[in-house]
């Protein structure tokens, strides 16, 4: 280890001694001090250890968004393990295809989670020790292990190219305008790449951590007020919830403290995004796009998007270049894949476990994305690759119907799938969540205003449920094989 890094461990350490009674992290109604967080840490570290967890070891979390979550984690790194969150209300059988991957000898989740590995709650672990010393420094070889089942709904799990070490001294407030003095509100799930990475962030940077138990759209504008909150995470979907407030709730809560709103995760409707501008300023509305393997990202400011509406920034860190089939890198302008490459010489910052990467020549590995660049330099993206599908020989990128289907006023969230149609190829099939009143002929009209022709949803679907998770995602396939297994079972009828 380098004489400017200290392992995580260390590091919780070293600031609790500084600042026992600095506010470390907050939800609901509860707060842990930093000299709290490392004494029930350290507990948690000494119980699992005597649960026969070892350094290098997984410990898969299956725990909601709250205090629990942090003292899991920072007790699972205080050993030199690794922490492997997995969504808490996971059926037994998607839970037991990541464990099997996992292999952790402790699963931390709630009293009803369904496992075969042994399984102990955060209190049970606080039960079975009260020496609250720390256990001494010791670093993960794997800093983090989250899960993904991309569009394809198996799952894999994404390992960090980077062990769980953190530069001694963190001087400036970063790529993340994140900084001592900073309060970080996180209000999407803890078990997701995003939110999971920023909350590490906010802590090793001195800042005050603030989780929401869950997503709420008002909920969130007064925890901002509640907390004087600078800096939050969102994903497009809590956006479109909050902007749907009346607005007389939205100019209810002061948000003057907020000087950072990060979005990612999922693209952003531009009319979405300049709502925001327009609201809270364009120096406040941050994103980047880059995927959990961190192989390399974009940013952009609210500022630049202005001037370059659409996209998702410029490269900030490694290498991307859009592709056309054959490998050749395309010129600006031209929609290939996306393919992305680490700085020269930078290990990597991943390994799949339960999959195997979609790689290039010269180090490329793409994600699945659709995009072009502009002449600046500037990523636009289409769609993913999986997802986009033919309508008689036309390419239809789901993700375009549904930023136009998501401008109505009364749409709640939306997916877009194509189902197979025996002359076109496929004919899209638009599934819609939607307040009361919204017909079929309203969203079209709505729609021809905005979506050429043959982009038309050829069928609509109204639902109750909600069509994207807290984390903004949709499990595009899954929905498709639904509609496509009633298809079959409706002509098997007639």
């Amino acid at each position: 280890m380098a004489e400017d890094m200290i392992s995580l461990g260390e590091k919780l350490s070293r600031r609790a001694q500084a600042t026992p009674d600095a506010p470390a992290v907050s939800c609901g109604e509860t707060t842990l001090t930093c000299g709290q967080l490392e004494a029930r840490a350290n507990r948690v570290a000494r119980a699992l250890e005597g649960l026969g967890v070892k350094l290098g070891d997984f410990v898969t979390i299956g725990l909601p968004n709250g205090i629990n979550f942090i003292e899991a984690c920072w007790g699972v790194w205080k050993l030199g393990a690794t922490p492997q969150p997995v969504s808490f209300r996971l059926p037994k059988t998607e839970l037991r295809a990541i464990v099997d991957l996992a292999a952790p000898p402790v699963v931390i989740a709630l009293p009803d989670m369904e496992t075969d590995r042994r399984r102990v709650t955060v209190d049970d672990l606080l039960a079975l020790s009260d020496d609250d010393r720390p256990v001494g420094s010791r670093v993960a070889p794997v800093s983090g292990a989250l899960t993904s089942g991309g569009s394809t709904g198996r799952p894999k799990l994404v390992l960090s190219g980077s062990c769980g070490v953190t530069p001694t001294e963190l001087d400036d407030a970063g790529v993340w305008r994140l900084g001592p003095g900073d309060t970080t509100l996180i209000p999407a799930p803890l078990y997701h790449s995003g939110p999971f990475w920023f909350a590490l962030e906010a802590l090793i940077r001195n800042t005050h951590l603030v989780l929401m138990p869950r997503f709420d759209a008002e909920g969130l504008l007064a925890e901002i007020a509640r907390y004087r909150a600078t800096w939050v995470y969102m994903v497009p979907t809590m956006m479109s919830r909050i902007w749907r407030l009346p607005e007389d709730v939205r100019v209810r809560y002061d948000l003057s403290s907020l000087r950072t709103l990060w979005h990612l995760a999922a693209p952003c409707p531009p009319w979405l995004k300049e709502a925001f501008i327009e609201w809270l300023g364009p120096e406040v509305i941050m994103e980047t796009y880059g995927g959990s393997e961190g192989i390399a990202w974009t940013t952009i400011t609210g500022s630049e998007w202005l001037h370059h509406r659409g996209s998702v920034g410029r490269v900030k860190v490694g290498e991307m270049k859009a592709f056309d089939t054959n490998g050749n890198v395309l010129p600006p302008g031209q929609v290939g894949e996306i393919y992305m490459r680490r700085p020269d010489r930078a290990p990597p910052s991943y390994h799949y476990r339960g999959a195997t990467a979609r790689t290039l020549a010269g180090g490329w590995e793409s994600l699945g994305d659709v995009g072009y660049f502009d002449a600046d330099g500037y990523l636009y993206l289409a769609d993913r690759r999986t997802d986009m599908f033919l309508v008689g020989g036309a390419n239809v990128y789901p993700a375009e119907v549904e930023a136009a289907i998501d401008e109505h006023p009364l749409v709640i969230s939306s997916a877009v799938v194509g189902l197979p149609h025996e002359d076109m190829g496929s004919s899209i099939h638009a599934i819609v969540q939607a307040r009361p009143g919204l017909t079929d002929q309203a969203l079209l009209a709505h729609l021809a205003e905005r979506l050429v022709t043959y982009k038309l949803p050829r069928t609509i679907e109204f639902v109750a449920e909600p069509l994207r998770n807290e984390a903004g995602k949709v499990r595009r396939t899954q929905l498709r094989d639904e509609r496509i297994a009633r298809m079959k079972a409706s002509m098997s009828q007639t």
